[in-house]
């Protein structure tokens, strides 16, 4: 994947490895400011309870909407906080981030919490893109 213009990144073996960049550059843009989105019901309103890759998959999609409005792409994503509720998904949270983003990654933090708002949801992820 091609680096939008205006972006550069610090790529580094462990970090891409991880799926992250160390950092992200940018000139010029506006700034999107991303709520957490979860994703515990897919697009045809089916249940993603228990369903880890599901409900990133949903995040991610969400998230792309939203940035759609925005007039932007997941590719504008700079930055992103995830959440987990069980580190054993950690690893795969990487795997699914590859296949999304291909290899001009946001800077990520991935943290592991005790819960998040409903017990059926696994995952959550906040973040900024910066769009134009």
């Amino acid at each position: 994947m091609a680096e939008p213009s205006g972006r550069r990144y610090i790529k580094r073996e462990r970090a891409q490895a991880r799926a992250y960049s160390q950092a992200v550059i940018t000139e010029g843009g506006r700034i999107v400011w991303l709520a957490g989105q979860v994703g515990v019901t897919g697009a045809s309103g089916n249940s993603l309870a228990g369903d880890f890759d599901g409900q990133v998959r949903e995040v991610f999609s969400c998230l792309s909407q939203t940035l759609e409005e925005a007039g932007g792409s997941l590719g504008d994503m700079v930055t992103m906080t995830v959440f987990i509720t069980d580190a054993r998904h950690g690893d795969r949270f990487t795997e699914l981030r590859k296949e999304i983003f291909g290899d001009n990654f946001p800077a990520s933090a991935l943290i592991t919490v005790a819960g998040l708002a409903r017990p059926e949801m696994l995952v959550e992820v906040q973040g900024i893109a910066v769009v134009g």
